[in-house]
């Protein structure tokens, strides 16, 4: 299994990749960290904003992406970029999305500890979001089944 997980900042779309092989958890190289919707008010930049992305899980054979949520209304609301990102991603035909709360990825990693210091991952530190956001959606994939 290899997902993508998603962390929407503004008009950026953070990502970072975790695949599974044989209860083993590996975080592969990737040739992007985040993807930015330039302008949200040109059709084209939105388009091109989606086939990036798509090309990506083409490219690296992803087969889920997770998006971690942000609320529609209050203190910490999304914005109206961020929505027509999430948009753009849930409309990409050839991969599954899922959203994840917060509040589920406390409970994944509470359940489910990283086993190492997320320091040495490789990984940015503005990655860390995205990162447990796929991290708790594969742990609760592997250890919810009945």
């Amino acid at each position: 299994m290899k997902a993508c997980g998603i962390e929407i900042q503004g008009s950026e779309a953070v990502i970072a990749l975790l695949s599974l092989d044989q209860g083993l958890f590996e975080i592969p190289e990737c040739r992007v960290r985040k993807f930015i919707l330039r302008d949200d008010t040109e059709q084209a930049q939105i388009q091109k904003f989606q086939f990036d992305v798509a090309k990506l899980v083409e490219d690296y054979k992803i087969e889920k992406l997770i998006i971690k949520s942000r609320p529609q209304k209050g203190k910490f609301a999304g914005g109206a970029i961020g929505f027509k990102i999430e948009a753009a991603l849930q409309l990409i035909d050839t991969v599954p999305v899922e959203f994840i709360t917060s509040n589920e990825i406390k409970e994944q990693t509470k359940r489910n500890p990283v086993s190492i210091d997320f320091a040495v991952t490789g990984l940015k530190k503005f990655q860390q979001g995205a990162f447990e956001s796929a991290y708790a959606s594969m742990t609760a994939e592997i250890y919810n089944k009945d």
